[in-house]
């Protein structure tokens, strides 16, 4: 998004015979009797300030005149800035009140100009947007919507600017904007190498907790039956999570694969984002979610999984956790190395002396970071590559079951588009060449009896190439005698067939590994 906002000057200055009007500025969400004694005042700060529709919420550390502190919640209808100090009566158990003067005095405590000696013209500044809300329209005149954003970098971090903008800021949006002067921002994209490098960041801590799915799933699955009520809803969790898992036979359909995969776990929080319920249709990442509140309320209190408990917080607040990061991060230097597919297969080991329910909780958690790793590695490869072509990437991690055995099947779907053309003058719309895509797929699974096993395939204009690898010779040798099978399946199918080929061992790793495919004006 790019635009100009404006930087709010300073308040008109409150005469001094104007006499304070008292009003209760700030309602209590839990009424506290007595907090602050008839006839006095105490000093208040505001900690944070949270936006809440058309009221603001704010956690205010009280301090009262005997010293003693306390923290409290409360709303506003007006946007206190963190860090204002305030004084505060109490005249009633649900109501704090602050004089007008000094309500309007607060607003001096968020910036009103960007001082250039300090920040000069060009300096990019990070922030995120704390509260946003459309100033009364006058007619004839464009809405401005009024922002409250906090700042993220420079000497300036923490601090909150309050700014004027023509487009509406969504809250929890980060910002990067350019000093154009004292009281004048632009709007500029966030960086593609800061994205990706707070991804790799969070990347690396979500691999050295994950695990693979199916040491948790054969856990489950071994689960002794209920005894009582809290445990009888522990299986109901377990039964509907194993119940979810698709089958060869379902794999083997269009329409079974791609339940599948809308039901993966990768998708969860963009289906929370349009406001889908993820408990109405199965949901892997959401499954492994609700064990875990399952599991959690049985451990001792003194468990030493208290760490595991706080991952697991974290991993359901990660998308917000992964973009609040990018403010806080400085130039880089280079591009981040794509992960390597697919995950490996990695078993956490018991630890001596935990009980049932810890070691069930930390496979969950683990689990959680798998599916997390797989999300965070297509963030990672999705981008602009350097010759301007868009790449998309989704990864992601299916546990099927073939007979009694649960395979997890590791996918990885890749789309390039070329850059687009300019239009001619002279040239109708109908007649512009549609923009092409380019499609690549990654396999990757161990199955009986034909043991580890990667698939790389390229789909572009009906024209497919594959190449296949298998560990076992005999696979290999099974599937290079059927490969001319195959071909003709995928002729029948109405697809142009290039390459097929099949290989002993593993892809080699690093660039070569992919089927490479450039993009060629035939016309030049």
């Amino acid at each position: 998004m790019t635009g100009e906002m404006n930087i709010l000057p300073l308040p008109p200055t409150t005469p001094a015979t104007a006499r304070p009007q008292v009003g209760e500025l700030l309602k209590l969400l839990t009424p506290v009797e007595g907090l602050i004694g008839a006839g006095q005042s105490a000093k208040a700060e505001v900690l944070s300030l949270k936006q809440a529709d058309q009221t603001f919420q704010l956690l205010l550390k009280v301090t009262l005149d005997s010293g003693r502190q306390t923290t409290v919640q409360a709303t506003s209808n007006l946007p206190l800035a963190q860090g204002t100090s305030l004084a505060i009566t109490q005249p009633s158990a649900g109501n704090l009140a602050i004089t007008v003067q000094q309500a309007i005095a607060s607003s001096v405590a968020t910036l009103t100009r960007i001082d250039t000696a300090q920040l000069p013209v060009g300096t990019l500044l990070q922030g995120k947007v704390v509260t946003s809300q459309a100033l009364p329209q006058t007619p004839g005149q464009a809405t401005v919507f009024r922002s409250m954003v906090s700042l993220l970098n420079t000497a300036l971090s923490g601090s909150t600017l309050t700014i004027d903008s023509p487009q509406p800021l969504r809250i929890g949006t980060l910002l990067s904007a350019l000093v154009q002067d004292s009281q004048t921002l632009k709007f500029v994209p966030l960086s593609n190498r800061q994205e990706q490098l707070a991804v790799s960041q969070q990347l690396v801590g979500q691999q050295s907790r994950q695990a693979s799915l199916n040491g948790l799933l054969n856990a489950l699955q071994s689960l002794p039956p209920a005894t009582d009520q809290t445990s009888a809803d522990l299986r109901a969790v377990v039964d509907k999570l194993l119940a979810s898992l698709p089958d060869v036979q379902q794999m083997s359909t269009a329409k079974g694969v791609a339940l599948a995969l809308a039901n993966s776990g990768a998708f969860l929080e963009a289906k929370l984002l349009t406001g889908q319920n993820p408990s109405l249709a199965p949901d892997m990442k959401a499954d492994l979610l609700k064990l875990i509140a399952q599991l959690t309320p049985g451990l001792p209190s003194s468990t030493s999984f208290n760490a595991i408990i706080a991952a697991n917080t974290l991993a359901q607040a990660l998308p917000s956790f992964v973009r609040n990061a990018l403010g806080t991060l400085g130039q880089v230097s280079a591009k981040p190395v794509p992960s390597s597919f697919p995950l490996p297969h990695r078993l956490l080991q018991s630890l001596e002396g935990e009980g049932d329910l810890e070691q069930l909780l930390r496979l969950a958690a683990a689990a959680v970071s798998r599916l997390q790793s797989h999300q965070l590695s297509s963030l990672e490869q999705t981008g602009v590559t350097d010759d301007g072509r868009l790449l998309s990437t989704w990864q992601l991690e299916i546990p099927m079951r073939n007979l009694q055995d649960i395979v997890p099947l590791q996918v990885k779907f890749q789309r390039e588009e070329a850059p687009q053309k300019d239009p001619q003058p002279d040239e109708r719309r109908d007649e512009r060449e549609p923009k092409q895509q380019l499609w690549r797929v990654d396999l990757a699974f161990d199955m009986e009896p034909l043991g580890p096993m990667q698939i790389q395939a390229q789909l572009i204009a009906g024209s497919l190439s594959s190449q296949l690898w298998a560990e076992r010779p005999y696979t290999a040798d099974l599937i290079e005698n059927n490969l001319a099978a195959l071909r003709q399946r995928l002729l029948d199918r109405g697809l142009n067939v290039g390459d097929l080929d099949c290989h002993l061992g593993t892809p080699p790793q690093g660039n070569q590994t992919r089927l490479e495919h450039r993009w060629v004006d035939e016309t030049a």
